[in-house]
């Protein structure tokens, strides 16, 4: 039961109450009085309840990010994991290969009842991107996969920067369609002190929206069709993974940076009131006080201190671990950083350009990440 539900019912409780009050000014008798006990009864039971909805939806906003995949059918998932093949898949929309891929066009079909849309050709799941099974490679042509002596136990992966915001907490929204709007209270009444016999000043709470609207991101790759007909099927994993986490740093990259044009979401470092601590006109080097300070503004906006953490790149880590103090011995990174969870990944910039020197500058952000959507 969410909490609207549990609000609702006590706001037709209070109107009941209210009705049966109006009715019997003076005294409760009979069946009035019966029902008066029984709703104030249910009245006590309902405020408990609606405490402890509130401590679990609080709880539910502050808990790190999730994915949240899956159709709700495990059977469903099972399929797809387990019997959906992007090669078999593709295969079957060229013509001349002849390949039964019967499995595959059932499960589209039920995405396509279940979604209400059409598609042209089949319907891939999105969760056979979700693959996260490490296995054999091949050279970009793809020509190694026919070898006779192929060693996939000796395959060695591309380096890759790895996403960073879901993990510290970022809130993942699945399941939407259109547009999004979330309601956010912007204002708070004002208390005062008065004097015996006098007013208070009237205050109201004021309020206002986030909107959010669909954004798109992709990957296209090619293969040839001989080696669709004599590659093995190490090549489906290969290219679930590349995209899966191609995917995943476009998505990072938007999330710290993107531009809110030409298509692309709006980043943390580029949306407007976002607080900063100046380092100079042309930048400057990294500190103790620079990064007491970050934390400070945070505090001075009642930020929660327990969802807080530190976002930079392995660059600004390395300058971190050579700050040193009055006698040359290095302060520590997390003195440095005071205390606080730090996250590098390079999807942070560092070819940030302050000032009229044109020095080139790297990130460090200090957030709420549970209030990143």
């Amino acid at each position: 039961m969410t909490i609207r539900t549990l609000l609702e019912r006590r706001a037709t409780i209070k109107t009941e109450l209210e009705t049966i009050h109006t009715a019997n000014p003076d005294a409760l008798t009979g069946e009035a009085e019966t029902r008066w006990n029984t709703l104030t009864g249910e009245l006590s039971g309902l405020e408990a309840k609606i405490s402890r909805q509130a401590v679990v939806d609080d709880l539910e906003r502050r808990i790190a990010g999730q994915p949240l995949t899956g159709s709700g059918d495990r059977h469903l998932d099972q399929e797809i994991r387990t019997g959906f093949s992007l090669v078999r898949a593709i295969a079957s929309q060229v013509p001349g290969l002849n390949v039964d891929a019967a499995r595959e066009r059932e499960i589209s079909q039920e995405i396509a009842r279940r979604s209400g849309r059409t598609f042209q050709g089949i319907a891939i799941p999105t969760a056979v991107f979700e693959t996260r099974v490490q296995t054999a490679g091949t050279d970009p042509s793809g020509g190694y996969l026919v070898g006779t002596d192929h060693r996939a136990d000796q395959y060695i992966d591309l380096l890759r920067t790895l996403p960073a915001v879901r993990r510290m907490g970022a809130r993942v929204l699945s399941g939407l369609s259109g547009n999004l709007e979330i309601p956010k209270q912007t204002g708070a009444t004002t208390g005062g002190w008065v004097g015996e016999n006098q007013a208070l000043t009237l205050s109201d709470m004021a309020f206002g929206s986030l909107a959010m609207t669909p954004r798109h991101a992709g990957c296209v790759t090619e293969f040839s069709r001989q080696l669709l007909q004599q590659a093995s099927p190490d090549v489906e994993t290969l290219i679930r993974r590349d995209f899966a986490l191609e995917l995943a740093r476009v998505l990072d990259v938007a999330a710290i940076s993107g531009s809110g044009v030409s298509s692309q979401p709006l980043g943390i470092l580029n949306t407007p009131g976002i607080g900063s601590v100046a380092m100079g006109a042309n930048g400057g080097s990294l500190s103790y006080d620079a990064c007491a300070d970050l934390m400070g503004q945070l505090a001075d906006m009642n930020a929660d201190e327990g969802t807080t953490s530190f976002l930079t790149n392995t660059k600004v880590r390395r300058q971190a671990a050579k700050i040193k103090d009055g006698v040359g011995e290095p302060l520590g990174v997390g003195v440095v950083f005071q205390g606080q969870p730090v996250t590098y990944t390079n999807n942070i910039p560092s070819n940030l350009v302050k000032g009229s020197s044109g020095a080139v500058c790297s990130a460090l952000i200090y957030a709420n990440w549970a209030d990143l959507l």
